[in-house]
């Protein structure tokens, strides 16, 4: 059984869902995710956190374009992979790791697409967490620790980042309402409050005994 929490930045969704590990016994996959990906990829972790949930800019796009195209950087046809952009090895890897996850057992899996990867599989819920724009802003300023004098573009740029990564990679608008069973705005409900939501919609979907 699985349990995604999608989140905009500054609602407070991962806290949310490491209440939620924390009240079922489930595993929680979140920063875990990053430092598996960046240990089976030989790079460093702030290389993946800082490539992950976004999609590489214009001027990323050309540089790789432009090495790809290089004569003296022409790769055999047959190694697929090494012709990969940083950002598609990061997600196929993110991919396996999270298939090869939750294979193992229940979890909760934070953000990275986890939604729309799981989206046929029947025993998952997938949970939505939002809230006002001036409350995203406040969360991120405390506790994130964003700095308050840009705070708020701050806000805005992760999540089109992440609306971006969902559109690119899986073609699915991310605050779509259909992608999710439980969409929670966070701001009203709390932390505390949204998280024994979402254990009640899980133990009344998977007939967990309480």
């Amino acid at each position: 059984m699985i349990i995604t929490v999608s989140r905009m930045f500054g609602s407070g969704g991962s806290d949310v869902a490491a209440n939620v590990a924390r009240q079922l016994g489930w595993s929680l996959l979140d920063n875990a995710v990053v430092d598996e990906v960046a240990e089976r990829l030989g790079v460093s972790v702030a290389e993946v956190s800082s490539r992950e949930e976004r999609v590489p800019s214009l001027v990323e796009r050309l540089a790789s374009s432009m090495s790809m195209s290089a004569p003296e950087l022409s790769l055999p046809v047959s190694d697929a992979t090494l012709l990969e952009t940083p950002e598609e090895r990061i997600v196929a890897m993110t991919q396996r790791v999270i298939e090869e996850a939750v294979a193992q057992g229940n979890a909760v899996l934070v953000g990275r697409g986890a939604q729309c990867m799981l989206a046929d599989r029947p025993d998952a819920l997938h949970v939505f967490c939002h809230a006002p724009l001036p409350a995203l802003v406040a969360y991120a300023i405390a506790p994130r620790g964003v700095n308050p004098t840009n705070a708020e573009q701050e806000v805005i740029r992760k999540n089109r980042q992440r609306a971006q990564y969902v559109r690119r990679h899986w073609g699915r608008d991310w605050r779509a309402l259909e992608n999710y069973h439980l969409c929670l705005d966070t701001a009203r409900l709390g932390v505390l409050v949204a998280a024994d939501l979402v254990v009640s919609a899980a133990r009344a979907r998977f007939n967990l005994s309480s």
